[in-house]
């Protein structure tokens, strides 16, 4: 299965985003209003980064409330990883694994699709083997 499975199934396909010169304080309310735990950074439809909760935490640890006023593009991790929608989602929970991150943006060329968390993954790996493991024991009792 694919990263494309994981986007058809989300109740969702609008794609938050916020610019790099937008605040530290107005992507912090977005992720509080939005209850999510990351934007992906667009300036001239282009992504450049990505702004998480994380990014928060060790700015606040280093800099205090003066975090706030900085520019996103100040806090940001870039460049992006970021996967294609053709992607096996098995090797997408390896590279997040692998470099330890839990959002990916899913972009076409340049353009960004969609966005996927390491529990919307996870989330979809459990119930494939949860399905596949029903099909398993209807076919044990059948014999």
């Amino acid at each position: 299965m694919t990263i494309q499975a994981i986007l058809d199934q989300k109740q969702s396909a609008e794609v938050l985003s916020i610019s790099s010169a937008a605040l530290v304080s107005d992507a912090a309310a977005m992720l509080a209003n939005h209850r999510i735990g990351a934007l992906p950074v667009i300036d001239n439809d282009a992504i450049v980064g990505i702004f998480s909760e994380r990014d928060i935490i060790y700015g606040l640890a280093r800099m205090g409330p003066e975090l706030l006023t900085q520019p996103v593009s100040a806090m940001m991790t870039a460049p992006a990883i970021t996967v294609e929608p053709e992607m096996p989602i098995l090797t997408a929970l390896a590279l997040m694994s692998r470099r330890r991150i839990r959002h990916l943006p899913v972009v076409n060329g340049t353009e960004v699709i969609g966005f996927v968390s390491i529990g919307d993954l996870v989330k979809y790996r459990i119930e494939r083997i949860e399905t596949e493991a029903a099909a398993m024991r209807d076919y044990i009792q059948m014999a």
